[in-house]
């Protein structure tokens, strides 16, 4: 791995940081941190595809309230995967959101010095836990 990709795993890190921050502390600022303005977060839950806007996400990560921070649910992210190529990448995250364990795959592109989430498909493995 060369210098070059190895800052930008790190920025990609902390860029998947700032994602799950922003649905464990219900925070629509993070999420528009850490997405592409025009994303799209898609999957299927409870039988049925599921697509949003970046905004759409944001306001429903901002209505969990209490944020599940405040809630003392425990943190769960897990790093699978990060695969850069130029200035395009592609990370497996699993997270525990809502009582669910999400498998994220989500793709990165860099704008600038800027890594940004372009798109997320979900998964829900099952319960939390």
């Amino acid at each position: 791995m060369t210098a070059h990709s190895s800052s930008d795993d790190l920025a990609i890190r902390d860029v998947i940081q700032i994602y799950f921050d922003c649905m464990f502390e219900s925070s629509a600022e993070k999420t528009h941190s850490a997405f592409h303005a025009n994303a799209k977060i898609t999957g299927v839950l409870g039988g049925a595809l599921q697509e949003m806007s970046v905004s759409e996400f944001a306001n429903l990560v901002a209505s969990k309230q209490p944020s599940p921070k405040a809630e003392g649910e425990t943190a769960r992210l897990d790093i699978v995967a990060i695969d850069i190529a130029g200035d395009t990448a592609v990370a497996r995250v699993r997270d525990d959101y809502l009582g669910s364990t999400f498998l994220d795959t989500l793709s990165f592109l860099k704008t600038g010095e800027h890594w940004e989430i372009y798109n997320k498909l979900f998964y829900v493995e099952g319960p939390a836990g």
